[in-house]
């Protein structure tokens, strides 16, 4: 072992046993990392931020960029929205989320498909009463099986095959994994359909600073436009459309209120409702059956013509201008620039219309205007802004768009009609472009540790590789392994790879074990695409903690796990996965060649 060899392995133990240690964030170390590999002359100062403009970066930043898009869309919830009030328990609740998870996981990111389902699976457990415990994990774990079908689908596929072009000079294409993925996503989803009674019944969720927020049952009107071709024209029938989380609490037709209308009155063009629910239920509400929100289409200041409309909390102070105040005696648009969209007043049910509601204090209002000009209204106000949290109500929801360009992306990347960097990047684009996403939003989908832990440990990475580091732990398992059955090496290699991800995570996995694969492969003669396949699978297929993939992170307060719940399930499908897996690579992809 040489002194350069000795010094790449030295920083990549120690990386391990930071992440391990968990003392410090991820991509603090990776960062730490990199730039101990510059001053080690492991990495060239030339070379150092070649992760920040690498193409697995890119495409993973635009991944998710369309991946909330999609989401923002609503199709998904239009798709299963049929559906879900036939889910009266787990038996069936499991299977069709489990599948819909998967299945969403292999057009786009595994993380932005579980975040597109996780609302409308919660929503239906508190609907039925089934615990979210034995729900959300099955869906995390089968986001992962899902992703590993596709290119895109999940880090370490695109990642592997950014390997492979640099050891071989050419990458995988689009649905080189689908062979192998789709086989283990139906085994996991047999599997996880069942399984999920090995999960704990009586898991308590823990609630986060946005569940509280979201639980504001807000006042809001909306209009029935003119033109109103909606089928369900009657109040029980818009109610149900929410699944009870909105409740009608006046019409206002021709100047006249009746409250609480009864479920068979017949809704009109031309009139006026006065809803009442939480944000999210509001907003999806006026998507689907739609309605037209009051007064959001009125202009609004805005300090330049390029600022963007934003949406805002906050609640009426002590002192604050709006005490005893209306909306109309104040004009709070011609006065102030601002629409006035929702009210929330915690345990009364306001059925006046918004602009005549005379406000209290601890009153919650939701404001529009100009993303640089609301600042300057609530400090006249005298409002407080709550935590900063994305709201939309009223918002018009592109459905046809965002479909279609991802769609159009993932028949170009199967046609080879672009390079998969640029076609997500055209995609992400265009997401923007024609408003399925706004710019802030496109940012706030950005998984920026994530991102900087991967740019930052491709270098590093590298390093071993540069030095011939990997060559020589590739040599000393070919002795390990050489009189071994190819099946068991490659089964070795998948194993490693399934043990290291939940402590280092699953990028640095593929980016320190990818090329000693290879290498391992060339030495005893076999194929190195085999390998590369077992390392990528074994990466992505982290089911025994809820560190190694962002999935398991986020559904562990929602659904109150505790880092030993996980191992309950997904070390029988860790080990399903790690048999199932090498035999699937070994007859698509035949290890000697």
């Amino acid at each position: 072992m040489t002194h350069q060899q000795a010094l790449a392995f030295a920083l990549v133990v120690v990386t391990i046993g930071m992440f391990v240690w968990g003392r410090f964030r991820y991509d603090v170390i990776s960062l730490v990392a990199l730039l101990a590999s510059v001053l080690l002359g492991l990495t060239p100062a030339a070379k150092a931020f070649d992760g920040f403009s690498n193409d697995v970066v890119v495409i993973i930043a635009c991944a998710l960029v369309v991946s909330a898009g999609f989401a923002r869309s609503g199709v998904i919830e239009a798709v299963l929205q049929p559906v879900t009030p036939h889910l009266k328990g787990l038996a069936t609740q499991v299977p069709v989320f489990v599948a819909a998870t998967a299945l969403l996981s292999m057009a786009t990111k595994n993380v932005g498909a579980l975040a597109i389902l996780m609302p409308i699976a919660l929503q239906t457990a508190r609907r039925t009463g089934t615990p979210p415990s034995r729900l959300l994990m099955p869906m995390s774990f089968a986001s992962l099986l899902g992703g590993l079908v596709t290119l895109v689908g999940t880090s370490p596929n695109i990642i592997v095959s950014q390997v492979r072009q640099e050891l071989f000079g050419k990458p995988f294409g689009m649905y080189d994994f689908a062979p192998v993925g789709l086989g283990l996503t139906a085994l996991g989803i047999v599997f996880l359909a069942f399984a999920y009674r090995l999960l704990p019944a009586s898991r308590a969720p823990a609630e986060t600073l946005d569940a509280a927020l979201a639980g504001n049952a807000y006042s809001t009107e909306v209009d029935v436009p003119e033109d109103w071709t909606f089928e369900k024209r009657r109040i029980g029938a818009l109610q149900a459309l929410a699944e009870g989380d909105v409740t009608v609490t006046a019409l206002i037709r021709g100047g006249k209120r009746l409250s609480s209308p009864h479920a068979n009155t017949r809704v009109r063009p031309g009139d006026r409702l006065l809803m009442e629910g939480a944000q999210q239920a509001l907003e999806a509400l006026i998507s689907r059956a739609k309605l037209k929100l009051t007064r959001a289409d009125r202009p609004v200041a805005r300090e330049e013509s390029r600022e963007e409309i934003r949406v805002v909390e906050a609640v009426v102070n002590p002192g604050s201008l709006l005490v005893s105040e209306s909306a109309q005696r104040l004009d709070l648009h011609g006065e102030h620039g601002v629409n006035l969209l929702a009210v929330s007043r915690s345990g009364y049910r306001l059925r006046q219309t918004l602009r005549s509601v005379r406000f209290r204090v601890g009153d919650i209002v939701m404001l529009q205007g100009g993303e640089r000009a609301l600042p300057g209204a609530l400090k006249t106000l005298g409002l407080l802004p709550l935590a900063e949290r994305e709201v939309r109500l009223g918002g018009i929801r592109r459905v046809l768009a965002p479909v279609a360009i991802l769609a159009t992306t993932m028949l170009a990347i199967a046609f080879h009609m672009i390079p998969v960097a640029v076609a997500f990047f055209a995609a992400a684009v265009a997401m923007v472009a024609v408003g399925g996403l706004r710019m802030r939003e496109a940012y706030a989908s950005l998984d920026g540790p994530v991102l900087v832990l991967i740019a930052a440990l491709i270098p590093v990475g590298e390093a071993i590789h540069r030095t011939g580091g990997a060559d020589l732990v590739a040599g000393w398992l070919s002795q390990a392994l050489g009189s071994a059955p190819p099946l068991l090496s490659l089964g070795a290699i998948m194993l490693l790879s399934m043990i290291s991800a939940p402590f280092m995570h699953n990028a640095p996995t593929v980016l320190v074990f990818g090329p000693i694969a290879a290498g391992l492969a060339q030495r005893l003669g076999y194929n190195p695409d085999a390998f590369l396949m077992a390392v990528a699978v074994g990466a992505a297929s982290d089911f025994l903690t809820p560190i190694g993939h962002q999935c398991n992170t986020l559904v562990m307060a929602p659904g109150g796990y505790r880092f030993s719940d996980y191992p309950r399930l997904g070390a029988p499908l860790s080990v399903a996965v790690l048999i199932v897996g090498s035999l699937l690579i070994a007859a698509v992809w035949p290890l000697t060649r």
